[in-house]
């Protein structure tokens, strides 16, 4: 199956990624610590598990990125069955809640403001990896997934989930926020 998604419109998305994050530096420590509830994230437990899969899948990009250059780039993304149901499950209109691998889950992690300022510079890598990707085969199945690394996603649709995966837990960092700024004001 074909989409219109191209490398471009996905390095807009990463960038306003990097940009809504941006303004969580504005907030203190507490309200960035806030939680919801005892098994809701606070803002910064929802940076530091998009941290833990950018730890990941960056390395994992740009390995698979300069090891399959493309003759003839194509500027769409092909999906592979995996590839589309692991974006289905990540996207933010998905509300079913997942349940979060162990190692990928921050809950209760006592984090700081750095949480923040590595996800920026996850989002620069990204942005930099999305750059180069354009140069690459999109569609070559070369990145394993990463809590079953025998299965194994095509470049192009890694890049979405990537991205995806960031735009869901953002908008819940998002939604955090405004409790946050509402109890502030009250």
């Amino acid at each position: 199956m074909k989409t219109m998604i191209t490398v471009e419109q996905l390095s807009q998305r990463a960038q306003n990624l990097h940009d809504r994050a941006a303004e969580f530096a504005s907030l203190d420590l507490q309200q960035l610590n806030y939680k919801p509830g005892p098994d809701s994230w606070s803002i910064l437990e929802c940076l530091e598990h998009l941290n833990r899969y950018s730890r990941y899948y960056n390395p994992a990009l740009a390995k698979a990125i300069a090891a399959n250059p493309a003759s003839n780039p194509t500027p769409s993304i092909n999906y592979s069955w995996l590839g589309k149901k692991s974006l289905d499950m990540v996207r933010p209109e998905n509300m079913k809640k997942h349940k979060t691998v162990k190692h990928m889950n921050p809950n209760n992690s006592h984090l700081g403001l750095n949480t923040i300022q590595e996800f920026l510079q996850h989002q620069h890598q990204l942005l930099h990896l999305l750059h180069a990707a354009i140069g690459s085969d999109l569609n070559k199945k070369a990145i394993p997934v990463e809590f079953f690394k025998l299965l194994k996603l095509r470049i192009g649709e890694t890049l979405e989930f990537v991205i995806v995966h960031q735009e869901r837990h953002l908008q819940q960092a998002l939604r955090v926020k405004e409790q946050v700024v509402r109890q502030a004001a009250a």
